[in-house]
């Protein structure tokens, strides 16, 4: 009872963050979560979670990895291989050595085996904190694709570097030659089994469907197992478990481009899915880290062998080492390799470009949890040396980097945050244009036999308004869209003669009916050739409604038999001839008059919606309702991407409220006509 009320209050905690960062936006949400963690952890009856590094990592950085992993663009991280490599392997270990050296330097009392553990530990950048940061100050795309394909990589360096250099301390035995093949060993086998193991479970998903369980439940469990599964397998075969959830997200997006118009409804619950999980544990990983930051301060503070300024000092000096190698690093890269470079800066390299990627390189959970996976006792019995002393310098260096980043990143990225977007109308409208997609997908996966008529239409909405959005619609666009209609309605309305002519063939209808059919073609026609849009779909109901006359016979008595007969005639001609209008209409749909033609096929999926209901004897017409409902689900489906655009720091605060007034607008519109 007592470990779940802990969990609800840090539950608790991330929602506070969220509502805090509204009114402090200039505050990043990581930092937020780490003192509102100190805070729940300074309180007499504080929440006191011991952090267990292997629960840690299975628990929150297999899924937070794997979800890197399966949504960062791969054609960009292959164009930017040689930097992110030079960053993920080659400063680690320049890290290793170098910061090691110094840390046994600057504190005798760390063994040199130690020290470079404790550089090992410091050199990973953590890939929950870049994300957090670097979508908070709105990084060049760039260097926001470096700093994930860096991070993504990292943790596997970092931690087997640290990972021999906690056995050499503990058994005072350490092999360069045998450290290096099992660094490659570890490495390409984590890979290839993340790999392995993402595409033998997509098969085990596809084997159930096979089987007729499209249930999205079971496959969605399925999808949540995975990094968790793949973590563990990779990690008790002996190689990477991070690296081959990162090779497993891969995978599953490369399986999701490849299927995704085919299980579209599975997309969109997995995106909503995955969107509220990752809510939570990236807001778990702060909490905790800022829960763990008293009792680590207390340990050094309290002991009286440390001279607290002095540790202090030390924290400043190690972190300041740290960027200083990797800004040397990455100049030294850059100035060295300006064709590598090229997808970062053009011409000689800008100091400015570079401190940005210096104080991006923030640590985070990665580093504290391995800190805390330092055994307390050597091989001989004797204590692990200044143990407290290491895990509180991890901490501190913690702090120091997120701090540094919050204060100095968003001055620094301001400008290129301006090259880089645009204006704000610009902003405003990709935001649109992504909210608008985001509700068609989102439509198109609730779409089905009954209400296709109603989805359309609505899909057709949204279709204009993102012609709209972009500064489509203008007088030439729109004589070209009335163009493009008629010669659509032109297609359909000699599909329907064509159909009514088999229809004579097949005697379904006499051929006196299929004259007066005809005629009305004809005049539906030659409207479509002289009149404006408004005034062709003002003819099109009355051509509907004296279509239907001509089958009810008026000017004999209406004696109901003949009038029920005739009804159903009518109802198989119009219903015939609608279909072959649609099927007309596809034949001739290409890139450029698609969203016209679905605007045309909707209106005659509406006649056979109507159509079917009155065969089913209902009175009321389904397709309002069935419009409004879609509609709830589009703007449901907007103001959720708004808020994720927001949260990830793509758009401020006065876009994110001009496009929900839009929302709102649109949904008064819609209650309104209903």
């Amino acid at each position: 009872m007592e470990l779940f009320i802990a969990v609800l209050v840090l539950l608790v905690l991330i929602g506070l963050s969220n509502i805090l960062n509204r009114f402090v936006p200039f505050i990043p949400i990581p930092l937020i979560q780490i003192v509102l963690g100190v805070a729940i952890a300074l309180l007499p009856a504080g929440v006191h979670l011991p952090l267990n590094p292997e629960l840690f990592f299975v628990l929150f950085i297999a899924p937070l990895l794997y979800n890197d992993g399966k949504r960062t663009p791969r054609h960009e991280l292959w164009n930017l291989r040689a930097p992110i490599l030079l960053l993920a392997l080659g400063l680690v270990f320049v890290t290793v050595v170098v910061a090691g050296y110094a840390i046994h330097w600057l504190i005798p009392t760390i063994p040199l085996p130690a020290a470079f553990a404790l550089a090992a530990i410091l050199s990973p950048t953590d890939a929950v904190a870049v994300g957090a940061m670097a979508g908070r100050v709105h990084l060049p795309k760039s260097i926001h694709r470096l700093l994930e394909g860096e991070a993504l990589m990292n943790d596997a360096s970092g931690l087997v570097a640290f990972k021999f250099a906690i056995a050499a301390t503990v058994t005072g035995v350490f092999s360069l030659a045998q450290a290096s093949f099992s660094f490659i060993l570890i490495a390409i086998g984590g890979l290839l089994i993340g790999a392995l193991l993402s595409l033998l479970l997509i098969r085990l998903g596809v084997w159930i469907r096979r089987l007729g369980m499209e249930d999205v439940t079971i496959h969605m469990l399925l999808q949540i197992l995975t990094p968790f599964v793949i973590y563990l397998v990779s990690e008790e075969v002996g190689v990477s478990g991070i690296l081959a959830v990162v090779a497993g997200g891969i995978i599953h997006a490369i399986e999701r481009d490849r299927t995704e118009s085919v299980q579209l409804k599975m997309q969109v619950v997995s995106a909503s899915t995955w969107s509220v999980i990752l809510f939570i544990l990236n807001g778990l990983v702060f909490v905790i880290l800022g829960v763990q930051i008293p009792d680590v301060l207390s340990t050094i503070f309290e002991n009286v062998s440390f001279d607290n300024l002095q540790v202090l000092g030390y924290v400043g000096l190690i972190s300041v080492l740290l960027l200083v190698l990797r800004f040397v690093w990455i100049y030294l890269f850059w100035k060295g390799n300006e064709n590598s470079g090229e997808e970062l800066s053009s011409g000689k390299p800008r100091l400015k470009e570079i401190t940005i990627i210096t104080l991006s390189g923030v640590r985070g959970a990665v580093t504290l949890a391995g800190a805390f996976s330092i055994p307390y006792v050597l091989q001989d019995g004797s204590p692990f040396p200044e143990r407290d002393l290491i895990i509180f310098l991890a901490a501190g260096v913690i702090l120091f980097t997120l701090i540094a980043a919050s204060v100095f990143l968003p001055v620094l990225a301001k400008n290129e945050e301006k090259v880089e977007e645009g204006t704000p109308q610009t902003t405003e409208r990709k935001a649109q244009d992504i909210m608008l997609n985001a509700a068609i997908r989102a439509v198109k996966s609730e779409m089905n036999d009954e209400n296709k008529a109603a989805a359309l239409a609505v899909v057709s909405d949204l279709s204009k308004y993102i012609r709209q959005a972009a500064g489509e619609l203008t007088a030439g666009k729109r004589k070209d869209i009335l163009k493009q209609e008629t010669a659509i309605n032109l297609i359909a309305t000699r599909a329907e003669r064509k159909e009514i002519e088999n229809m004579m063939d097949e005697n379904v209808i006499a051929s006196e009916a299929a004259f007066r059919c005809n005629s009305w073609l004809d005049r539906k026609e030659m409207m479509l050739a002289n009149r404006t849009n408004t005034q062709m779909m003002f003819s099109l109901s009355e051509i509907g409604r004296v279509f239907g006359h001509v089958f009810t016979n008026r000017s004999q008595k209406p004696e109901q038999p003949f009038m029920i007969e005739n009804a159903e005639l009518f109802r198989q001609v119009k219903m015939r001839t609608s279909e072959a209008a649609i099927k007309a209409i596809r034949a001739h749909m290409n890139d450029s008059n698609r969203i016209v033609s679905l605007s045309v096929i909707s209106r005659y999926e509406r006649v056979i919606a109507k159509l079917r209901t009155w065969n089913q004897g209902k009175t009321e017409d389904p397709f309002d309702q069935e419009k409004l409902e879609l509609q709830m689900v589009a703007m449901q489906e907007q103001r959720n991407t708004i808020q994720q655009l927001y949260e990830n720091g793509e758009i401020n605060r006065d876009v994110a409220a001009k496009l929900r007034r839009f929302i709102n607008d649109v949904e008064a519109t819609a209650l309104k006509n209903t």
